[in-house]
């Protein structure tokens, strides 16, 4: 059975609670959040501020600190525990039973590094690369950020790849996890969303509003050239798979 750790911070325990409910016949775990409110600025580790600010505009917030550096405990219990296939998942969507059976569908005779995204919040131009035994056509995006990390599913290499990719934070999270040119994954997302989001989606434990986090227009430059970059290796990597 495929696992699903779920990322659930202490100080939230209603929303583990909501999520067990939705979780009948499923492999769930919990995974501890790291709070990054919780930790001082100056006692943040494995962060390049500089490149954050020069690729991203904005300055990282905590809450966006403790979610790269929960995701990656996530996947580190994947390599770690050995397992083949596992679904890493946050506390604000909601499960089905069928899941696990889905998400392994799409990994049948895949032993490469590979990464499915099983939500997004869009995915314009979409490019079809298969469809699994169990139906879910999955593919690339000409256009992204895809946006969310809130499901996917990942291979023990997939895993391990990414924990050593990805050490280092100068961008959000969702964002870096969907870069699988930069991280040597194969990275898809399926063309129709695998789970929902929950009502604790309009609740962000990340932060309420990135506005105060945006540097002047003018000190963005960089990231807007960079941007510029990653639509055209977004643009090729799709291609690539179709």
């Amino acid at each position: 059975m495929v696992p699903v750790l779920v990322i659930n911070l202490a100080r939230s325990p209603e929303r583990w609670d909501a999520i067990r409910q939705t979780a009948t016949g499923l492999d769930l775990r919990r995974v501890e959040g790291v709070d990054g409110g919780a930790i001082a600025r100056e006692e943040w580790s494995a962060i390049d501020r500089e490149r954050f600010r020069a690729r991203h505009g904005r300055i990282v917030t905590p809450g966006e600190y403790g979610c790269y550096r929960s995701h990656l405990a996530a996947l580190a219990t994947v390599v770690a525990e050995g397992v083949d296939v596992a679904v890493i998942a946050e506390d604000d969507i909601v499960l089905n039973d069928r899941l696990g059976e889905r998400a392994a569908a799409l990994f049948a005779g895949v032993e490469e590094p590979r990464l499915v995204k099983l939500v997004n919040h869009r995915t314009t131009g979409f490019l079809e690369k298969g469809v699994s035994a169990a139906g879910d056509a999955y593919g690339r995006c000409l256009f992204g950020p895809l946006g969310s990390a809130a499901c996917y599913a990942v291979n023990r290499s997939g895993a391990q790849r990414l924990v050593e990719t990805l050490a280092t934070m100068w961008l959000p999270w969702d964002v870096a996890l969907e870069r699988g040119w930069a991280t040597g994954v194969a990275t898809y997302t399926t063309r129709e969303p695998l789970v929902a989001f929950s009502t604790h989606r309009a609740r962000s434990t990340i932060t309420a509003s990135y506005a105060h986090t945006k540097l002047p227009t003018l000190q963005r430059r960089r990231a807007f050239s960079f941007r510029a970059r990653d639509f055209l290796r977004r643009a090729g990597y799709a291609l690539e798979a179709a």
